[in-house]
């Protein structure tokens, strides 16, 4: 899909959902790992995560075109539209849009570097940054803690 059909669609899914014309600009962002879309309040455009333009994940792209369309519409009405105002999730409720956008492996994944046991009750603690044991106790049971493993 490209600039022009994302454009029509969320144009006719603002018609259709919302009864209101959506009249700024979509825009493709190819950099977007963790989120489906994003609405910039100074300017009024929409982003779109590339990957969820592929054929296999558009059956996400509706529910994060109308997650961002909320965003919009009540953000011009002069409404609540953060994620956690009352506006915003009656009207995500009501259009049936995504509350999160779905995890498509797209994350980077951190590996841990360090690991921690508690000599009292032997809860393991995995870091990636080295520690000072003599600085820092168990959260569980405030035993010392000792460096078991040391990965890489």
């Amino acid at each position: 899909m490209d600039q022009r059909h994302l454009q029509e669609l969320v144009e006719k899914i603002s018609k259709k959902f919302f009864g209101k014309p959506f009249l700024h600009e979509v825009k493709i962002n190819r950099r977007m790992r963790t989120t489906g879309g994003r609405y910039h309040l100074d300017d009024h455009h929409l982003e779109i995560n590339v990957h969820f333009l592929e054929p296999k994940y558009a059956k996400y792209l509706e529910g994060i075109i109308k997650h961002e369309l909320c965003h919009y519409h009540l953000h011009l009405a002069g409404k609540g539209y953060r994620h956690r105002d009352h506006d915003f999730r009656n009207l995500l409720k009501k259009v049936d849009g995504s509350r999160y956008a779905p995890d498509i492996g797209l994350r980077k994944t951190k590996k841990a570097n360090y690991l921690y046991i508690c000599k009292n009750c032997q809860q393991r603690y995995f870091r990636m940054r080295k520690i000072d044991i003599r600085k820092f106790c168990c959260g569980k049971c405030g035993g010392r803690l000792i460096l078991k493993e040391k990965f890489k």
